[in-house]
Formats: structure tokens, C-alpha cells, sequence
């Protein structure tokens, strides 16, 4: 290679070791915040839990062994026990505040906010609203907290996504850049508040595309902001309760569990098959409700409070079904309300003394009951995610699948909690499309890693069944299906082509800017000109960098005394001009992670003269001349093999 080709591709390898390197550092920091917003969302919906459930209603939901309670279960409550008609009261309130806050202040925080995060990235440039998080997360926690059913990851993917769009709108980064950041976020919530680091970065790049597709690019950010959400968790967590540890899974599970019995495939494949069923009713029934709620003539504030008050219906329905199969299980089947964990915990270890149809029956009624709740809350409006429930209906569902093989078939179903781990697995896979960082998720909650083979087994049986559905329904197909990757196919067809074919002889007139140019001159400039993008040169007239239009406005609103500026203060960094053998595939990625419609482009000689400008249309119009000529060019050979 020579040595002027060598200094060619120097700069972008620079730029983009450089880009990557920023990215990195901002996906920490992204990191804390999500980690931080995972201790506030947590403390907040337990205060709520204990003061409006506890208290009021004289209920105490339960959940992980290995969670800490963030307060302490009251001494009293205020009408001395359980009241069923206090619950839904409680209930009610909850989904009336819910609304008011949401629909009053931020409308596109209703629902569950993954959809939300998801949308942003492929169609809304990677924007999300800073208000929208801080709505999410207050109006979740009020929602769950009184016994709406809904997950935690829903607000706690916003706030990580929406800081990471945040700080990229703050620091002036690419639409490009934007997006990784939110990815990033998103995973990075959900690595802090399941205390799954893995499951999290690999959530954050698969739950954007249904079928077998990731977001590559988003990979090493948001493992970056996964290990710091949850180490920022942990230790804060740490700190604030003088806990032991906050680093151990959140579920506890039975001893033993293993796979080392090839047989067991077959009672999973059942359970695959079943799993994929449930699945279907669930999105069906979620969207249904939600259609249902969307024509309801009320105004949007009021709905969450007709279904939280019908979610309490359902759970109070359960619990007077099961009264004859005793106080435990009564107590259980209020586990389609709120979190909902307190049933699949105590199904983990094997703390349910039921016998095998009594333990069937409870399982059930909370599996159904569960996937009815849920799409009553979040389908009416109310806020939280969809990922919790998920795996309270997977898991229960699961459950008693595992007791009735493990009465019936006892050699090759040894170990009926092993069913709970793998029902959660192929549930969600076949509700999401997120088979492997499902898989991982639910290794991460329970440490039940011995049992990766099975897992692996019903969520590609489950995902391979379940294809015509999603829970998330904000995702597209493929990469293809974009919009935010509508460039990276232009780039394609343009490979070969270098800047010097097209660049026009007729933008050779064009302003430039010395680095010592005051503010106000640059004003006039930009009045008298159509141009929207300006190099800046030294005083030899070579190159030193650019700046656009709405940089110059961005730099006057954010600065005082904007006024006594100069061009160089005006510079972005890590902006590399075009050559004219610069491939116009790596022209068009410049463009797509660039907010500028023109780059100019300097001499190849190695003084940085600049030669010209180039504009994006000039590359859409050769994508387009290059489109039909290869087009033209099938046609030619199909008529000729006719």
C-alpha cells in the first residue's frame, strides 16, 4: 500500500476509533443514570406498595427471597386485616392518579414504555421527550404500587433510553449516535432493576426487530452501560438498605435442578407447544382490551381507573374461586395483581403445599388471571411493562404443566420446578421475539444455568411457532424495514462509485469561512447565501473543519455573549471531509450519521484544499441512476434466458 492511500484511510479509521471510544464513554454515564433510576423506581413502588396495598388494604404481595423489602411490612393496618373492598378502592386511586399524571402531562407515556423506546429509535430519530421517563416512572410506580398489573421494565427502559437520547441531544451527536445511546439506555434499565447485565445488552439489540436480526452496532455500548447500571444499582442499593449483597439473582431456586435426562425434551416440546398457545391469547387479548378501552366514550384521564377497578375484579374473583382450596392458596391467587411474584417464588423453592390438581388449579388461575389483569391495566392506559408479567404467567403456566408430567411421567419430568424456569423462557420468547436474550434473562433471575440446554430448546421451538405475533408490536421485520436503516441499503448499491464521478463542476463556487471570522459577519453570511453548510479554512485557505446553520443558532441559544465568537469556536469535532476516491458507500455513511445535507471535499494531494461541495442528493440521484441501470440490467438477462 502506498503511502498517500495509507494517509486516505488514516483519518477514518481515526474518526472512527474515535466515534467509538465517545460512544463508549457516554454509554457509561448513560449507565449510572439508568442504575440510579432503577434505585428511585424501586424505592418508590415499594413506598407505594407498603403505604396503599399494606397498609390500606391489609395485603402484602410477597416476591423474591433475594430482594430486599424497601420498607418493612406495617405493624397495623388501618381497618386491621385483609379488606377486599379497600383493595379495590386502593386500586381505583391508583389508576385515576395514573391517568390524571399521564394523560395530563405526557400522553405517549401510557402503556408499556419498551413499544415507546422502540418506536423512538426506528421512526423518531432516536427522540424521546426528557419529560417522558420522569412521567413513566412516577405514574408506574403509582399504578403497580396500588395492584395494577405490570412489570418493572417498561419505565425503567425509558428512563435509560430516554437519558441516553438526552444526552445525545444535549452534546450535539449524530442521529446516528442518538439511537446507540437510547439502545443502550434501554438495556441498561433492565440489566440494573433484574440484576441481569447480559440479558440486558443483548434485550437492547434483539427486542428491535421480530424476526432473526440485531442491532449489531448497539452491542458494545450497551454492554458498556449494562455492567455500570448494575454495578451503580448494587452498590447503591448497598448503601441506601446496608444489605449484604444486591448482586445475587432475584429469584431463589430448589436445589438440584439439571438437565441430564434427554426424555425431558419430549414433556418440552408440550410445553413449547402450550406456551405458544398462552402466547397468542395474551397478545390477542392485550390488543383486543386495548381496542376495547380506545373506544370507550370517556375521556383518556378516566380509563386507567375502569381497568384497574376491573383488574381488581378479577383478582378479588380469584381469590373468593380458590377459598376452597384453602387460605394459602387464596392468599396466592392475588398474585395476579401488582408484581405478582410471591406464587412463582414460592414455586421455585417448592414452598407449595398443595395437592397435585389443588396446585394446578391455583397455577392456572394465576397464569389466566395474570394475562387478564395485565392486558386490563396497561390496555386501558395505565402505565408499566409487559417483560414482568411475562414471566409470572410463563412461570405459573409452566408450573403446572410440570406437576401433571411429573405425576404422570415421573422419570422424565424428575424435577416439576425446572418447568417454571423453562415455561417463563418459552412464553415470553413466543411473546416478544427475543428467544435468546430470554433465555439468558431467565438464567440470570433464577442462576439456573443448568438448565441453558432445555431453555434453548422451547424458545426456539416457541419463537419457530409463535412468528405471525408480537407483545411489542413497534418492532419491524428486519433491518430492511428501518427507516432508521434506509441508508445503510442506498450504501450498497453505491459500492464502486467514487465522489470524483459525481462531484458537479458547477458547485465549484462556494463560501467559505476563515477561522477568524467574527459572529456577526457569519450572520450576514449565512442571510445572503442558500448554502447550509460552511467550511472553515486557515489563513492559507485550507481546511480546518465546519459548521452548519443550526449549529450556529444551537451555539447563540446555549452561550452568552454568543456574539463575540469566531468561527473556530463554531468547529464540530470529529467531522472528516470526502475525497474525491472516497468510496460513495462510505460518503453515504457519513451523511446517515450526520445531521448535514453537504460535506466538502478536499483535494487528494494531501494539502486539503477544498475542490468542492457534495450534497446528499447528488448521492441519491447516482443511488438512483445506479438503481435502474442494475434493474434494466436483470431485465436484459431474464428476456435473454427466455
Amino acid at each position: 500500500m502506498t503511502q498517500r492511500h495509507t494517509e486516505d484511510l488514516l483519518p477514518v479509521r481515526v474518526g472512527q476509533f474515535r466515534l467509538l471510544a465517545r460512544l463508549i464513554g457516554l454509554a457509561a454515564l448513560v449507565g449510572i443514570v439508568a442504575g440510579l433510576g432503577a434505585v428511585a423506581f424501586q424505592v418508590l413502588s415499594g413506598v407505594v406498595v407498603k403505604g396503599g396495598l399494606g397498609f390500606l388494604a391489609g395485603y402484602s404481595p410477597g416476591g423474591p427471597i433475594n430482594e430486599v423489602e424497601v420498607l418493612k411490612a406495617p405493624a397495623a393496618t388501618l381497618l386491621g386485616g385483609f379488606s377486599p373492598w379497600m383493595l379495590l378502592a386502593v386500586i381505583s386511586a391508583g389508576g385515576l392518579i395514573s391517568g390524571l399524571i399521564v394523560y395530563t402531562l405526557a400522553p405517549e407515556a401510557e402503556g408499556h414504555g419498551t413499544d415507546a423506546a422502540i418506536r423512538a429509535y426506528h421512526r423518531n430519530r432516536g427522540l424521546i421527550r426528557p419529560i417522558v421517563p420522569l412521567v413513566k416512572i412516577v405514574a408506574s410506580a403509582v399504578t403497580i404500587g396500588t395492584g395494577g398489573s405490570g412489570g418493572r421494565e417498561g419505565p425503567i427502559a425509558q428512563i435509560g433510553a430516554g437519558f441516553g437520547s438526552l444526552l445525545a441531544v444535549r452534546l450535539r451527536l449524530s442521529e446516528y449516535e442518538r439511537r446507540i445511546l437510547l439502545a443502550a439506555g434501554l438495556g441498561a434499565g433492565i440489566a440494573a432493576i433484574f440484576r441481569a447485565p447480559l440479558a440486558g445488552a443483548i434485550f437492547a439489540i434483539e427486542v428491535m426487530y421480530r424476526e432473526e436480526d440485531f442491532e449489531a452496532e448497539a452491542l458494545i455500548p450497551a454492554f458498556i452501560a449494562c455492567t455500570v447500571a448494575y454495578c451503580t444499582f448494587g452498590l447503591s442499593m448497598r448503601g441506601v438498605f446496608a444489605a449484604e449483597s444486591h448482586f445475587d439473582p432475584i429469584f431463589m431456586v430448589v436445589v438440584g435442578l439439571k438437565f441430564d435426562n434427554p426424555a425431558l425434551l419430549v414433556p418440552l416440546t408440550v410445553l413449547a407447544v402450550l406456551m405458544v398457545g398462552a402466547s397468542w391469547l395474551y397478545v390477542r387479548g392485550f390488543y383486543g382490551i386495548t381496542a376495547l378501552f380506545a373506544r370507550l366514550p370517556l375521556p383518556k384521564h378516566f380509563r386507567p381507573m375502569v381497568g384497574a377497578l376491573l383488574t381488581g375484579l378479577v383478582g378479588l374473583g380469584a381469590y373468593y374461586a380458590l377459598a376452597g382450596v384453602g387460605p394459602r392458596a387464596q392468599q396466592h391467587s392475588l398474585n395476579v395483581l401488582s408484581f405478582g411474584y410471591g406464587l412463582l417464588q414460592d414455586t421455585l423453592v417448592g414452598r407449595t403445599p398443595y395437592a397435585l390438581w389443588s396446585g394446578v388449579l391455583v397455577l392456572t388461575v394465576v397464569g389466566l388471571g395474570k394475562l387478564l389483569t395485565t392486558s386490563l391495566t396497561i390496555g386501558s392506559g395505565g402505565s408499566g411493562g409487559v417483560f414482568g408479567p411475562s414471566m409470572v404467567i410463563g412461570g405459573s403456566l409452566g408450573g403446572a404443566v410440570g406437576l401433571l408430567f411429573h405425576h404422570y411421567l415421573p422419570s422424565a419430568a424428575p424435577q416439576p420446578e425446572a418447568f417454571v424456569i423453562l415455561g417463563m423462557a418459552s412464553f415470553f420468547s413466543a411473546a416478544a421475539k427475543t428467544p435468546v436474550s430470554t433465555i439468558i434473562m431467565v438464567s440470570e433471575l433464577t442462576a439456573g444455568y443448568e438448565l441453558l440446554l432445555p431453555a434453548m430448546w422451547v424458545a426456539a421451538l416457541a419463537y419457530l411457532l409463535s412468528r405471525p405475533w408480537s407483545i411489542y408490536r413497534e418492532q419491524v421485520k428486519t433491518r430492511i424495514q428501518s427507516p432508521a436503516h434506509r441508508s445503510d441499503f442506498i450504501i450498497n448499491v453505491l459500492k464502486g462509485k467514487t465522489v470524483r464521478e459525481i462531484l458537479p463542476a458547477e458547485r465549484a463556487g462556494f463560501d467559505t469561512v476563515s477561522t477568524d471570522t467574527p459572529m456577526p459577519a457569519i450572520q450576514q453570511l449565512i442571510t445572503r447565501t442558500t448554502q447550509t453548510v460552511f467550511p472553515v479554512v486557515d489563513a492559507e485557505g485550507l481546511y480546518v473543519g465546519l459548521f452548519g446553520i443550526n449549529d450556529v443558532r444551537e451555539f447563540l441559544y446555549e452561550r452568552q455573549m454568543g456574539s463575540l465568537a469566531i468561527a473556530q469556536d463554531l468547529v464540530i469535532p470529529g467531522v472528516q471531509p470526502l475525497r474525491p476516491d472516497t468510496d460513495l458507500s462510505a460518503a453515504m455513511w457519513e451523511f446517515a450519521r450526520l445531521p448535514y445535507e453537504e460535506l466538502p471535499v478536499i483535494a487528494d494531494d494531501g494539502s486539503r484544499r477544498i475542490m468542492g461541495m457534495l450534497g446528499r442528493r447528488e448521492i441519491l440521484a447516482a443511488y438512483n441512476l445506479q438503481l435502474r441501470g442494475h434493474e434494466e440490467g436483470q431485465a436484459e438477462d431474464e428476456t435473454a434466458s427466455e
